[in-house]
């Protein structure tokens, strides 16, 4: 797109966006960090490829694993580590079901999501490039997630008038602890975005990427978060730090080099031929601090790329393709906050962890690291 009409087509949606700026969608949610742990867990989970639960089988796996598995292993992985983690948010970052092998949409996304409306748990959701391959178009697919118990899903933002492509375009807040001074603002802002299915343009194969709408949309919100952040009352000196999930990785990944990441690489990397710039509209606006993807499901590194994180998840399904031996996994992240050592009281936040959980027989604990830690003030007034 020409400069100008990116201009023109940004001060269109920016301007409609302003107009509503006083919507919040992570308020509607109620995510807060806990009073007494001063922290906030998200478990990730990506890649399930749920098809008609019991009478789909696995693909890769060992010989011994084979007879009678089936969806229903993907079922108790998640019920495990939702039991082990007790997350506070769950994020569901694509192909959740695998449209081509289930026979009614509807029906294979109760199941795959079942876990996460038992424990009662608040869930988000993005789609992927298998999700509407089904019996539902991809709204359909978007507003039946929206629409299911426990969802804090969006199928796109509430306060958008003007087009915007994709379903499943939002953000949520998650607030300070209650009674604190941060309790009104949100201290950790979380991005989903559509990253599409496949190319619908003439002559440019493979996968779809972020828009222009969206990356706009992005700017926006973030923008207005940050002023919300470092204005009164309870005015910051800093942003608040973001988390993007989406599902297929930008080309960026493909730069990670090996010495400067934590897991294992162990497939090319399948994002677009297309480089739309998400990635450089992330690292203008800020505040981001990691992303979030899944799609190549034997790849589970996070690596550093201009300040931002870059992580999979790796494969949580038995119906998706991964690599025998390898067990198939979740990630965690976990925000902590810091505490004033004169009042006591909890402030923003401090550090954001990962790691990821194993479905072997320990749900084993693996690749712990940090992927932001606050700078203190004495390094601040020492730049």
């Amino acid at each position: 797109m020409e400069r100008t009409s990116w201009a023109a087509f940004g001060r269109t949606v920016v301007a409609a966006l302003v107009a509503v700026a006083a919507f919040c969608a992570g308020e509607a949610s109620g995510l807060r960090f806990s009073p007494g742990r001063g922290e906030f867990k998200i478990l990730q989970v990506a890649d399930m490829h749920y098809g008609n639960g019991g009478t789909t089988g696995c693909l890769d796996v060992l010989p011994a694993q084979m007879a009678g598995c089936s969806d229903l292993n993907t079922t108790a992985f998640l019920e495990r580590v939702i039991r082990a983690e007790q997350p506070d948010l769950i994020v569901f970052t694509g192909d959740n079901i695998f449209g081509l092998d289930a026979s009614d949409a509807g029906r294979s996304m109760e199941a795959a999501f079942a876990p996460a409306v038992a424990a009662g748990i608040p869930w988000a959701a993005v789609l992927g490039n298998h999700d509407q391959e089904s019996t539902l178009t991809r709204e359909e697919v978007m507003k039946y997630i929206v629409a299911m118990n426990h969802s804090i899903s969006f199928l796109n933002p509430p306060s958008t008038t003007a087009p915007m492509d994709g379903y499943g375009n939002y953000n949520l807040e998650v607030q300070g602890v209650a009674s604190s001074k941060l309790e009104n603002k949100s201290i950790l802002n979380l991005y989903f975005l559509d990253s599409g299915d496949y190319s619908t343009v003439p002559f440019i194969p493979g996968f779809d990427w972020i828009k222009p709408s969206q990356q706009v949309w992005f700017q926006t919100t973030s923008s207005l978060l940050q002023n919300d952040y470092t204005s009164e009352p309870e005015a910051q000196t800093k942003p608040a730090p973001g988390l993007v999930y989406f599902h297929i990785p930008l080309p960026e990944f493909a730069l990670l080099e090996a010495q400067n990441h934590t897991g294992v690489k162990q497939e090319s990397v399948g994002s677009p031929i297309i480089n739309s710039g998400f990635f450089t509209t992330m690292v203008e606006a800020g505040d981001v601090k990691a992303v979030f993807t899944g799609h190549d499901h034997i790849n589970d590194l996070c690596g550093k790329l201009s300040g931002i994180e870059l992580c999979y998840a790796g494969g949580f399904g038995y119906h998706a393709y991964g690599k025998a031996g390898w067990p198939r996994r979740a990630r965690v992240v976990l925000a902590s906050l810091e505490k004033n050592k004169q009042s006591h009281g909890w402030g923003g936040v401090q550090s954001i962890k990962t790691w990821k959980r194993l479905d072997d027989p320990y749900l084993s604990t693996i690749d712990i690291q940090t992927l932001w830690q606050k700078e203190s003030l004495t390094d601040e007034l020492g730049k």
